[in-house]
């Protein structure tokens, strides 16, 4: 006989296996470290900004689109699998203790952010409202955590629409509104607040309306939206370890794909030259990875005061994007052509490097233009001497030693 809360304790414990399997890789080694002195030396930053914060700086509606968007993405882990489709359906009746465990496992998972989000507004709003009438940051908590399970509850009900622009409106409505609800009631126009959040009640009732008119579940849109979280969980995981059954998304980008082989000649020794660079333009994980790390980069290394903490965080993301791009060399792993083509392994380890060494190179460029901009011209000319050493450094001596 179908038991749905042990189905649920079985699935949940084979979930927990894989995360922890992948989870062992991800906080181990170098990068954890780097991660440690980043939030070290922001907290730091963060406190002294703080020391000195402006009076007319806009603090409710910082926290306002924070807390609001936060409270706003809600989504459910249902946990299901593909096979669900066709051996659960049968069984979808008697699903509604599982669900009902899912719902509040994703409460739980996501509780987190909710404590780390707390933890770092806090100073911000005692801050700008030190001795100022206003409300308890410990009543804005519970009002967080309260809209937090409204919005799980609201995003669950809309997963039985399967119209996904209506799913889309839904969530920007949402958003809106849960921005504007914490906004209001930092900046102590409680009557504004309450009028919004009776909108918002409005809202979440029209999703259980729309819930109870569909009826049944949409299977394919919950093993969808289950499926593209682990995909993104395994991607994260990908750049620490094999994932073998990660699928891989590509995109075309003809435009950059062009721009990266013209000049590569039509040689057997150049295979893997050509093969690396269309890989790191047509999949998303390197290229996005690549442009995130250098934009956030350039945005701590702008907004720290200290130019020697400049230099040391364009170092540092120059080091994790060069450490994140060698998972390149395993990713055709499981391309059984490769080892037939008739190309020497040195080519194809030569062809990473090299490849590997010029984005950093780059990467080092483009920060340098950074400290251009600021008029920091010494911090120019060290950054790009630096980081050129580092990247040779790092490419021949760290990464050749790791192409086995």
């Amino acid at each position: 006989m179908f038991e749905a809360n042990q189905f649920f304790k079985d699935r949940f414990t084979s979930h927990m296996k894989e995360i922890s399997r992948y989870l062992r890789y991800i906080f181990t080694g170098h990068l954890v470290i780097a991660m440690l002195f980043i939030v070290s030396a922001l907290a730091y930053y963060y406190q002294r900004w703080l020391a000195n914060i402006p009076e007319n700086f806009p603090a409710a509606l910082v926290i306002g689109i924070v807390f609001g968007a936060i409270a706003a993405y809600s989504p459910v882990r249902t946990l299901l699998k593909e096979a669900d489709l066709v051996f659960l359906l049968p069984a979808e009746m008697k699903m509604k203790p599982y669900f009902r465990n899912a719902i509040i496992y994703s409460f739980v998972i996501q509780i987190y952010l909710l404590a780390l989000t707390a933890a770092a507004l806090a100073p911000l709003y005692h801050a700008a409202y030190a001795g100022m009438e206003g409300p308890a940051y410990s009543l804005i908590l519970l009002l967080f955590v309260l809209f937090k399970a409204w919005n799980l509850a609201a995003s669950w009900w809309i997963l039985r629409v399967r119209d996904a622009n209506i799913r889309m409106v839904d969530f920007i409505v949402r958003s809106i509104l849960n921005v504007t609800v914490f906004y209001l009631f930092v900046s102590g126009e409680n009557l504004l607040a309450g009028i919004t959040t009776l909108l918002l009640a409005g809202i979440f009732a029209y999703d259980y309306f729309l819930a109870r008119k569909n009826g049944g579940l949409v299977w394919d849109v919950l093993v969808e939206k289950d499926r593209a979280r682990m995909r993104s969980f395994y991607r994260l995981a990908n750049m620490f370890t094999d994932v073998p059954h990660l699928k891989n998304q590509v995109k075309k980008r003809h435009w950059l794909v062009a721009l990266l082989v013209k000049r590569i000649p039509f040689r057997q020794d150049q295979a893997f030259a050509y093969l690396y660079r269309i890989t790191a333009a047509r999949s998303s994980d390197y290229l996005g990875m690549y442009v995130r790390l250098l934009v956030i980069g350039g945005l701590a290394a702008f907004f720290v005061p200290n130019i020697w903490m400049k230099i040391i965080f364009c170092l540092l993301f120059l080091y994790l994007s060069g450490f994140q791009m060698t998972s390149l060399w395993k990713h055709h792993r499981t391309v059984v052509w490769l080892d037939l083509y008739p190309v020497k392994k040195e080519w194809r380890s030569s062809a990473l490097l090299r490849w590997l060494l010029q984005l950093m190179l780059i990467q080092t460029f483009l920060f340098g233009l950074l400290f251009l901009f600021m008029q920091l011209f010494m911090g120019l000319l060290i950054v790009w001497a630096a980081g050129a050493v580092f990247s040779y450094w790092f490419v021949n001596g760290y990464v050749r030693k790791r192409l086995v």
